[in-house]
């Protein structure tokens, strides 16, 4: 169907005035700068319309009524008055109910309705049922417990956010509007009703985890990046706040994704009403890995290196992910920059999208095999200083009739650790050359380890060795004198009695 006008603002009058005397209100600069943007965005003059003059104690006209059957997208402006106000929550329930006489208030997953959120509210209630499930976009941030819009008052800082939201917002109406002319077009073209369902996007959905407030900023920059190549995003309409509704919500949404993203940061974030008092950031993750266990489902968690809280259960959350194979069950443990995050999605995306032909035989970097008897493998773990120094090690297990591999040092990240990944999924057996590696580096190791059930599907978990070298240290000391599992001392030398007795072909 074809409108008159790209986008109707929807607003409480009392929200368009200045904080400064002079100046032009909130509404009428975001209404000048959205179209200014959209109009780029879409290549041509984008047509917004905003009531200007009526006041509240006026009728609600057919004025009005007419604008939302003429008008492709609603962006309501939310704010306390809003909520308050019976004519603004009118509109909302209007605009709804002409979308659906109009070409569905949904086109393909997205909602011709966008919120603007301009302050904090307590409730959304007076709002339709379709307007409350919405995620929103915020325009305001809290300092020191206070809430502040978006706003140049506030200073430059506050005017930065405010074009880059304003910005994401013109994107995603840009976006939603090509696809209702697209439809249009398509139904003008082959005679079908302009209500007719539209095709599913054929990229795989994502589950791109809530957060907390410290980490909503980089959550924002993968929402916008994901859907603008095309991927659904998960969630896409805000989550009950009862816990077990909350559970069964993202369970259902878990189970339409292929591949899940955490953020993780030093804030405990928000927690459902419930008995558990858990964040969501903990359900989440707890939901994923079993998702993850039963199969079908990708996880990868973003926790920078140096993370920590003083909030207890945060702080408890963070050590279980760097230690707990429970809580880090078949992720990707993301420890670097933002950018070694967005490398570590498209790489997945990417294996999700093309996967791998079926090969018969696989040796531990996920190269074909040779013909024949298929030796069995061992993946040699250890710093790249030690790669020397471990020559004998792997000739010996070469002579004992294994297939000997290493880490890849050299390569971009993704490229690492895929190497890493198709080594742990299918070697046979696993030696932790601790030489001159030191002790944070052996338990990074270690929590990678607990992560191999996630890499190798149903195949059975390959047998764990640690080979003590040279240099001599307390904690090797310490690793002796407790016995520790699968322990090979080669303090003194290469030790092949004790090498041959333990790994066997």
């Amino acid at each position: 169907m074809n409108f008159e006008q790209n986008l109707f603002i929807s607003y409480a009058h009392i929200d368009d005035q200045p904080l400064t005397p002079g100046e032009k209100g909130w509404i009428t600069r975001f209404h000048a700068t959205l179209k200014a943007i959209l109009s780029m965005r879409m290549g041509r003059e984008a047509t917004i319309w905003r009531d200007e003059k009526l006041c509240g104690n006026d009728v609600f006209s057919d004025e009005i009524v007419a604008r939302f059957k003429q008008s492709a997208v609603l962006v309501s402006i939310v704010s306390s008055r809003y909520l308050n106000s019976e004519w603004c929550t009118r509109e909302a329930r209007e605009f709804c109910q002409n979308a659906l006489q109009t070409g569905g208030l949904v086109i393909g997953n997205k909602s011709r309705v966008f919120k603007v959120i301009k302050t904090p509210v307590d409730t959304q209630e007076p709002l339709p049922a379709p307007m409350k499930e919405l995620l929103g976009y915020e325009f305001f941030t809290v300092k020191d417990g206070v809430p502040l819009e978006f706003d140049p008052a506030y200073g430059q800082e506050y005017a930065q956010l405010y074009n880059q939201n304003v910005a994401k917002l013109a994107w995603q109406v840009a976006q939603l509007l090509k696809t209702l002319e697209a439809e249009g077009s398509a139904s003008d073209r082959n005679g079908k009703d302009a209500g007719s369902k539209p095709q599913a996007s054929s990229k795989p959905a994502v589950y791109l985890a809530e957060c907390s407030y410290d980490r909503k900023q980089e959550r924002e920059l993968i929402d916008g990046e994901l859907k603008r190549l095309g991927y659904p995003v998960l969630p896409d309409k805000q989550l009950p706040a009862d816990e077990a509704e909350y559970v069964a919500a993202v369970e259902s949404m878990l189970a339409r994704c292929a591949l899940s993203i955490h953020l993780v940061g030093e804030r405990y974030g928000a927690v459902p009403d419930g008995p558990t008092a858990k964040s969501t950031g903990m359900l989440q993750n707890e939901l994923a890995v079993a998702r993850c266990k039963s199969g079908g489902l990708k996880r990868l968690i973003w926790l920078p290196q140096g993370t920590c809280s003083q909030q207890a259960p945060q702080q408890a959350f963070i050590e279980a992910l760097h230690q707990d194979a429970q809580a880090q069950f078949g992720a990707d443990l993301i420890a670097g920059a933002i950018e070694e995050l967005r490398v570590a999605i498209h790489a997945t995306l990417k294996k999700i999208e093309q996967p791998e032909s079926q090969q018969p035989e696989l040796d531990a970097t996920g190269a074909p095999g040779a013909g024949g008897e298929t030796r069995k493998l061992i993946y040699l773990i250890c710093d790249q200083k030690d790669l020397k120094a471990a020559v004998p090690l792997r000739k010996f297990c070469g002579q004992l009739g294994f297939e000997v591999v290493v880490p890849a040092f050299e390569g971009d990240a993704s490229q690492v650790r895929e190497t890493r990944q198709q080594a742990l999924a299918n070697c046979d057996a696993v030696i932790l050359y601790y030489g001159y590696g030191d002790e944070a580096w052996k338990r990074a190791i270690d929590n990678e380890l607990r992560k191999m059930a996630g890499y190798r599907g149903s195949k059975p978990l390959p047998a764990k060795y640690t080979y003590l070298a040279e240099p001599k240290t307390g904690d090797k000391e310490d690793l002796i004198e407790m016995e520790e599992p699968g322990l090979i001392d080669g303090l003194a030398g290469l030790a092949e009695s004790a090498i041959a007795k333990s790994i066997r072909p």
